[in-house]
């Protein structure tokens, strides 16, 4: 008897300038371990580096590599166009910077099937090039760095939030009318609370392992996080109940950090005890998170942590009303399987 075939591919990418690892992201979805059909779409922004020339060199190396336009450059509406431009009903993301290991496709397939999840991920691998990267990937793995957050830190699997990237069916992102266009950041969460609220499993599995490449300098760091923490709270805002304490330690060690500053600098020394008790926490906290790397890479790790926490609480806590509206249910955008 003859095994089921597996169900066929499609595998969307929202890219804007990603020179640097677009060609390698690309030859880890087509070396994938997977007997089943495939097919890439790569969204692309105006990328102001040869972005789109890579893209167009993989169109014309291999048939199953298609890309569509992404003329606004957001996230959010590229996955929207990949998503209608694609044919599959397995919808699996993968950013220009993201390695799928070798049978992360055949894995999420499998257990699309054994959970009966809507969407299945796992863990973001986070890991560097150089010392500075090796810092943030190191302070990016660590429960000092990102809280007990799964598809970070790795754990069991189980029912999950929200999880990193994602293999959805494809009837689940049509029910949603796609991802929330609104979203420039946090727009997998926001997607995940959605299928949730309507009832989907959201599951996460450590076997799902996607390499991801740090951000290269302390700048480009900060306005990641500081970015995720401004959309972390317009999510708040948009749905009751999906805040929690992990979400608020930022902002309120931002806040004791700032007042003991100030305190220490006007009234009495006493209030620099808040900010060196922080420098000691995180680099107490950055002496396990270390062990292996470089000395340069160690003595880094501290800086990545604070700017990971102030940046992410300086954002939640200036995320202004204005960056997105509410949006009503049926004014999302359709997604529907291209012709």
């Amino acid at each position: 008897m003859n095994a089921t075939p597996l169900p066929p591919v499609s595998v969307i990418m929202p890219v804007l300038n990603e020179e640097r690892h677009l060609r390698a992201s690309v030859r880890h979805i087509l070396e994938q371990e997977y007997d089943g059909e495939m097919e890439v779409v790569i969204a692309l922004g105006p990328s102001t580096d040869r972005t789109d020339e890579i893209a167009a060199e993989l169109v014309a190396e291999d048939p199953r590599v298609h890309t569509v336009p992404n003329p606004t450059g957001r996230t959010p509406a590229a996955l929207n166009a990949a998503i209608k431009a694609s044919r599959h009903p397995i919808v699996v993301r993968v950013d220009g910077h993201g390695m799928l290991s070798p049978n992360y496709i055949a894995t999420a397939v499998r257990l699309l099937e054994e959970t009966g999840a809507q969407n299945v991920g796992g863990i973001m691998h986070a890991e560097g090039e150089n010392d500075w990267e090796h810092a943030v990937a190191a302070a990016m793995t660590s429960k000092i760095g990102v809280g007990n957050a799964a598809f970070h830190t790795g754990g069991e699997a189980g029912p999950a939030e929200t999880v990193y990237l994602g293999v959805f069916r494809r009837e689940a992102l049509e029910q949603q009318g796609g991802y929330n266009e609104e979203f420039i950041r946090a727009q997998d969460w926001e997607l995940n609370f959605r299928i949730r609220e309507a009832g989907g499993l959201i599951w996460f599995s450590p076997e799902l392992r996607v390499q991801y490449r740090p951000r290269p300098s302390v700048r480009a760091l900060a306005k990641q996080y500081k970015d995720y923490g401004r959309w972390r709270h317009v999510v708040a805002r948009y749905h009751q109940g999906s805040i929690n304490l992990r979400y608020l330690a930022p902002p309120t060690a931002l806040c004791a950090i700032a007042a003991g500053i100030v305190v220490g600098a006007t009234l009495t020394p006493l209030g620099f005890v808040i900010p060196a008790g922080y420098l000691a926490a995180i680099v107490a906290g950055s002496v396990p998170a270390g062990r292996g790397l470089p000395l340069k890479a160690r003595l880094q790790i501290p800086v990545a942590l604070a700017t990971m926490h102030m940046s992410w609480g300086y954002g939640f806590l200036t995320s202004p009303r204005s960056l997105a509206r509410k949006v009503i249910a049926s004014r999302r955008p359709a997604v529907r399987t291209a012709a």
